[in-house]
């Protein structure tokens, strides 16, 4: 019987894993060389040459070279690469812009000494390289690669009269008789120019437009919704506070859940509106909010006259500790009233408790006369405590000078 002999480590022979096919962020044009080589473990000038050498073969090279860069990743970004697109070491706009400013100098050249096709070859290269340059500053480079001269729109409306000057000296240079060959494309490189001036704009235009249809048409589906749910669960909702009443647990939770879809269905308006509209009532809207998830308690806060802003602090922190008062001890409904006139804002905070007599407090309880009276005289307002027989009110006031004043 055979004896299994088990192997040595000497006797396992593992293949070495190669790199995935990935570019690297940091590279000189594209960094397809630099993945492939460190894919097959070649030196990349190697690779290089390759690609070169394949493209006289009827432009495979080429052909490979675009294929490897359109479906081969991007590497995870390491510390000096850029979080997203890719850093290159050659400005391939200015190179290609360059070459398209040789090209259309030789084409002027040649159809000045007569070698026509040779220069209509020349034209249509130089209109090629100029477009392509300006669609790869517009579309592929999220960085400058190297040190640019002149800013994006320069470099764009510079690349246009280029091929505008080079039609009309062509044009200038030839007879109206001339051959058909080299007008077609003089007319190729006129409609190129503008195209260059006129394209990046238009493009932006239709961003903006498809942008704004697009934003329209979630703008239409959200209120389509909003107003669905307005009329069936926020419905329901109130329906549920007002049987429930307002100190009910029932209602507190039907009023946190209110509020919380009112939230979300017009986020977007009302954070336009606090960024637009920052005043005291928002202040104490916000306020009240909190104080309904905590205490059975329901706030209306009513604000009439213009937006009291600039207001002192000490108006609103006076405001918040009678309502956390009224919150506490009376609970029910509690109405904020808001007044701004000319040189005074007033802000009353009424609830439906039994009442108390501020001057029948222990010496001990300093929330009434220090948070709310004290902070008033001491901001130079007044602050007043009315009992009645269905409840407290609280008036705070004090004078806000006018911008006039």
């Amino acid at each position: 019987m055979a004896s299994t002999v088990p192997a040595g480590p000497h006797a396992t022979h593992e293949r070495a894993s190669h790199p995935p096919l990935a570019r690297p962020r940091s590279c000189v044009v594209s960094g397809v060389s630099v993945a492939l080589a460190d894919h097959l473990g070649w030196p990349v000038a190697a690779v290089r040459w390759a690609f070169v050498g394949a493209t006289f073969l009827g432009g495979g090279g080429i052909l490979l070279y675009l294929w490897l860069w359109a479906l081969t990743p991007l590497r995870a970004p390491e510390a000096d690469d850029p979080p997203e697109g890719v850093r290159r070491r050659v400005n391939v706009p200015w190179v290609l812009a360059g070459a398209g400013a040789a090209a259309g100098i030789a084409a002027v050249v040649l159809a000045a000494g007569g070698a026509l096709g040779a220069g209509f070859g020349a034209l249509i290269a130089a209109a090629g390289l100029v477009v392509v340059a300006v669609a790869w500053e517009q579309l592929a480079d999220e960085e400058p690669a190297a040190f640019a001269p002149l800013t994006p729109t320069v470099f764009r409306i510079a690349c246009g009269a280029f091929l505008v000057v080079v039609a009309l000296a062509l044009a200038l240079t030839q007879d109206a008789g001339g051959p058909g060959i080299l007008w077609l494309g003089i007319l190729i490189t006129t409609f190129a120019g503008a195209a260059v001036l006129v394209a990046p704009w238009g493009l932006r235009l239709w961003r903006e437009l498809i942008s704004e249809r697009t934003a329209r048409i979630k703008e239409e589906q959200r209120a389509e919704m909003a107003a669905h749910l307005h009329d069936s669960v926020l419905q329901t909702l109130a329906l549920i506070q007002n049987r429930a009443g307002a100190s009910s647990e029932v209602g507190r939770i039907a009023r946190a859940q209110e509020r919380e879809l009112r939230d979300w269905l017009y986020a977007d308006a009302a954070a336009v509106s606090r960024q637009e509209e920052r005043d005291l009532a928002g202040e104490l809207r916000e306020i009240a909010a909190a104080l309904e998830v905590d205490h059975a308690v329901h706030f209306e806060v009513v604000s009439v006259g213009e937006p009291v802003r600039g207001a002192p602090s000490e108006l609103g922190s006076a405001a918040r500790e009678a309502m956390l008062n009224a919150a506490r001890h009376a609970g029910g409904e509690v109405s904020v009233y808001i007044e701004h006139t000319a040189e005074r804002a007033d802000v009353f905070v009424r609830d439906r408790g039994p009442g108390f007599d501020v001057r029948a407090l222990p010496d001990g309880r300093l929330g009434v006369r220090e948070s709310i009276i004290g902070r008033m005289r001491r901001a130079g307002g007044q602050a007043t405590v009315t009992a009645r027989d269905s409840g407290t009110e609280i008036h705070l006031s004090i004078e806000i000078p006018s911008e006039a004043t």
